[in-house]
């Protein structure tokens, strides 16, 4: 039986939060500072890369005409100390990797294809070009290295130093403010009373929020209590974005969603067809987002990973936020739930076969810290079969 809820999917609701994501306003940034940040503008070459000719070889720059033969040795290339040697017919001048080809040559004779004889060295046949790195093989001078929206890992970092740029524009890094909320919680290290649990949210979702490029703020957990409660969301608002854990759903203690509609926060949506994290709720008070994620640690961790990251992606100009699920199989069948998409923590193996974790309960974060990935289970009757095609989301 297909039961039917009218609560957004996954993709109505993440298509709901960035409708209302605008890129923060961008900064000059040293490119050695710039590991995952997004380029706000095109970063363009300053040089030719490479600079100039150079050799791909130790070994002797040549005439190729000349070759085969025995050449006159007129010289040595180093890289940073190139020959000033024009070559004439008949010589060849010996040559470092990277170095300069001298000009009067147009290849390079690798050093094993050669042997010294006296003052002479005796190369084999090679062509035009050969072993020869033409100046601006790579990119040119006011060509774009990369262009707006790409995200700055180590390869991009290294293009863009080759390329002479010392700084590039990139997006505001956006400043989280992160809330955990109920009066059970304490902090690791205090004694626990009847009934009281150790805070652990704010901790996995600064390190989700580092991960994301953003720059978190960790204030102290809050009492259900509606004052204090109130002075905190209030404060957390200042932030471009406010995540909030606990107290979205119907209980008499769940307090944010109303003190958050006092406080001036429209509703965009609250709960999602999702499992976990159902409750989840997302609001906007001016260019302030504000996600309020449930307050068991796994539907936090899912929501984050569903919602919040896209977001903050999105705030730094990524040109496709949204989370990237991979192709795999299932290594065992899954029951499937017929009102809401499940995300089930799985490890991945070879081949991208995936095995669930036993304990899939939200509260069960220990379990979850041994996944390596979330595996897509869509809504529906019946179960997937051992096999089946799945798509799933590293973690």
């Amino acid at each position: 039986m297909i039961v039917v809820t009218d609560l957004p999917s996954i993709d109505e609701a993440l298509a709901r939060v960035l409708e209302h994501v605008r890129p923060l306003p961008d900064e000059e940034v040293a490119v050695a500072d710039a590991a995952g940040r997004v380029l706000a503008a095109a970063a363009v070459a300053r040089v030719d890369l490479p600079p100039f000719a150079s050799s791909a070889m130790d070994g002797y720059a040549v005439r190729a005409a000349d070759t085969p033969g025995a050449l006159v040795v007129a010289g040595h290339s180093a890289a940073g100390h190139p020959s000033d040697a024009t070559l004439a017919a008949g010589q060849a001048i010996a040559i470092s990797t990277g170095a300069v080809v001298p000009d009067g040559a147009d290849a390079v004779v690798p050093v094993e294809r050669t042997r010294v004889a006296g003052a002479a060295v005796v190369v084999e046949h090679v062509r035009p070009g050969e072993n020869v790195r033409p100046r601006g093989g790579d990119i040119a001078a006011g060509d774009a290295v990369l262009p707006a929206g790409a995200e700055c890992g180590p390869a991009q970092l290294g293009a863009l130093a080759a390329a002479g740029l010392e700084t590039v524009r990139c997006a505001r890094r956006p400043r989280v403010a992160v809330l955990a909320t109920g009066s059970e919680l304490r902090r690791p290290g205090e004694p626990l009373g009847p009934g009281e649990i150790y805070e652990s949210n704010t901790v996995m979702l600064a390190a989700q929020l580092r991960r994301a490029g953003a720059d978190a703020v960790v204030h102290d957990a809050v009492a259900d209590d509606a004052d204090a409660m109130r002075a905190a969301l209030e404060h957390g608002l200042e932030a471009d974005v406010l995540l909030t854990s606990g107290g979205v759903s119907v209980g008499e203690h769940d307090l944010v969603r109303g003190l958050l509609a006092e406080l001036g926060a429209a509703e965009v949506f609250w709960r999602v067809a999702v499992k976990p994290g159902k409750p989840v709720a997302f609001s906007t008070r001016g260019s302030t987002l504000v996600f309020g994620l449930p307050g068991n640690p796994v539907s936090s961790f899912v929501g984050f990973e569903l919602f919040v990251r896209p977001a903050l992606a999105a705030l730094q100009g990524a040109v496709d936020p949204r989370p990237v699920f991979l192709p795999g199989r299932l290594e065992v069948s899954l029951q499937r739930n017929a009102a809401r998409d499940e995300l089930v923590r799985a490890r991945i193996g070879d081949g991208g076969l995936a095995m669930p974790l036993r304990g899939q309960e939200s509260h069960m974060i220990a379990r979850a810290a041994h996944a390596n990935a979330l595996v897509l289970v869509p809504r529906g009757d019946g179960e997937l079969a051992a096999g089946s095609s799945v798509s799933w989301l590293p973690i």
